[in-house]
């Protein structure tokens, strides 16, 4: 089929959900969040409120204030996400620096023979190089007023430019266990398995926040690999089933963060954000019943 449609005004957006079912009180005021949101980001927050969702037929008492409210929640939570995964992002690009580097110099993540697969070890180099020529970091270009040789700074400085995605991948395809091991146990991370997996996870968490997707009642592509065993810190005794749900990567998140800084407030806040906005139901997430009864919650 030939795509055909045209776009068109506010008011005429305006209209066409009123025809569908959909109650707006305040049609300014719907009009403005139209223009500055847009049709298809809200339409993402007013898919449940279908009864249809081929003809986009509403349910009965579906109202634009509950759909705004449920875009608000989202945009909240992935501020809240955001600075959680900031505090973990750092201290897991520390705890990769200093022990790849103690143990493997300071230009390990340029030797092919630390990488398990050289496909992706030429992929990594390429993706550092690319970064580390974006980058206008200080500490990037007094380097290369000095030294030219090798051709990238070492791990202190190139992965301090590096993304998340990318020093997961590292990670990853980095071929020494019991290095990955020191990591992932100054994290009371049972195993770097686990961690590998953690990382890749909340690298897609990380990409919804930065690029503002939806965050709230997405599908994401990857479960964690969760420890079913005790853990050396709080954590949660019912494996989740809705594995692919936010829920089981918040848990590692949370997990993760606590053991690197014990007195944040992430649960008070997220608990808080459920409460300014009670229409918000956690099983949309993938949270069970009983949730705030798990260690890890409390």
């Amino acid at each position: 089929m030939i795509y055909t449609k045209q776009a068109i005004p506010l008011t005429q957006q305006i209209q066409t959900l009123k025809e569908r079912g959909l109650i707006i009180n305040d049609e300014a005021a719907a009009e403005r969040s139209l223009g500055s949101i847009g049709y298809f980001r809200l339409a993402q927050y007013w898919r449940v409120f279908e009864a249809d969702k081929i003809n986009h037929v509403f349910k009965p008492n579906s109202t634009f204030e509950k759909v705004l409210s449920l875009y608000h929640f989202d945009k909240e939570l992935k501020v809240l996400v955001f600075s959680a995964l900031q505090t973990i992002e750092v201290a897991m690009r520390a705890k990769v620096i200093y022990h790849f580097s103690m143990k493997h110099g300071p230009f390990w993540f340029m030797d092919e023979n630390l990488a398990d697969k050289k496909s992706l070890f030429d992929e990594n180099l390429l993706s550092l190089q690319s970064e580390v020529v974006r980058s206008h970091e200080d500490f990037i270009q007094e380097h290369f007023v000095k030294y030219d040789v090798p051709s990238l700074p070492p791990a202190w400085k190139t992965l301090e430019v590096a993304s998340f995605g990318t020093l997961s991948k590292l990670f990853r395809n980095f071929n020494d266990p019991e290095v990955k091991k020191m990591v992932a146990d100054d994290f009371d991370i049972p195993g770097y398995k686990f961690l590998r997996s953690w990382m890749k996870c909340l690298t897609v968490i990380r990409n919804c926040c930065a690029h503002h997707s939806r965050l709230w009642n997405q599908r994401l592509p990857f479960a964690p690999k969760l420890p079913s065993k005790r853990m050396p810190s709080a954590w949660i005794a019912q494996q989740p089933t809705a594995t692919k749900s936010i829920y089981p990567h918040l848990c590692c998140m949370v997990y993760w963060l606590n053991n690197i800084k014990s007195d944040n407030t992430f649960i008070a806040d997220f608990k808080n954000l459920l409460i300014k906005y009670p229409n918000v139901d956690p099983a949309a997430m993938g949270f069970p019943r009983g949730w705030q009864n798990e260690p890890l919650w409390q």
